[in-house]
């Protein structure tokens, strides 16, 4: 379970985001940075049992720093407002196709798939699509999927990327520029409640089928 006292912090951190304040309440981030890691823990076991291939990360590699890089930023607050883990092979370092938790109190989500893939992932993965169309459509079509995440959104080109036909049936898939599936969390009682977790390792069940398909199309 999220902690309530976890969200409580995150909400006097958005309000007192300055090292002074961060440095005199440090223990209240270390017991919410441990929530997390073990609730990330438990994310992983459960998970492991429909998706083998997140069975060996360790929470702590899943888990993302507090601290933000400011240094090509306008906004110089030093931390970020959420704290989020993102579970795959590798962990947050590897950015292989996974599973993305982002905590923040009236805004947190979770996303499954592949982030902002470089132009080679890229072209792979349209690939994947464009030659195994039935198959993803027919991940996109379930009906659990369709009622938790609905369409893919995101950036996409204007028209078929080039090499592409701009009359193949999965053309507005190929036109992506990432692919992830995504659902918003704004209910912090829901979060804080004992229904949350198995809720989150459902969520991720019904995302898998994608993220196998992505890395596949990736390996």
């Amino acid at each position: 379970m999220i902690s309530k006292e976890t969200l409580d912090f995150l909400k006097k951190l958005d309000k007192n985001n300055n090292r002074d304040w961060f440095q005199a309440n440090k223990k209240e981030f270390e017991k919410a940075k441990e929530d997390l890691t073990g609730f990330t823990a438990f994310l992983i076991g459960e998970g492991s049992k429909f998706d083998p291939l997140i069975s060996q990360v360790m929470p702590e590699d899943c888990v993302f720093r507090i601290y933000r890089d400011v240094r090509f930023s306008k906004d110089k607050s030093p931390y970020k407002v959420h704290l989020g883990a993102y579970v795959s092979p590798g962990g947050r370092k590897s950015m292989a196709p996974g599973y993305y938790f982002h905590l923040q109190p009236g805004r947190s989500f979770i996303a499954g798939g592949k982030h902002i893939p470089d132009s080679a992932e890229l072209l792979k993965i349209r690939n994947a699509v464009a030659k195994q169309t039935d198959e993803f459509l027919k991940i996109l079509a379930n009906k659990n999927y369709q009622n938790h995440f609905g369409e893919m959104r995101g950036d996409k080109l204007m028209k078929a990327p080039k090499g592409f036909p701009a009359d193949h049936k999965a053309v507005e898939y190929l036109k992506l520029k990432d692919f992830m599936a995504s659902l918003e969390l704004f209910d912090d009682k829901f979060i804080t409640s004992r229904e949350f977790p198995a809720a989150l390792v459902e969520y991720l069940k019904e995302m898998y089928p994608l993220v196998k398909f992505l890395r596949k199309a990736l390996s």
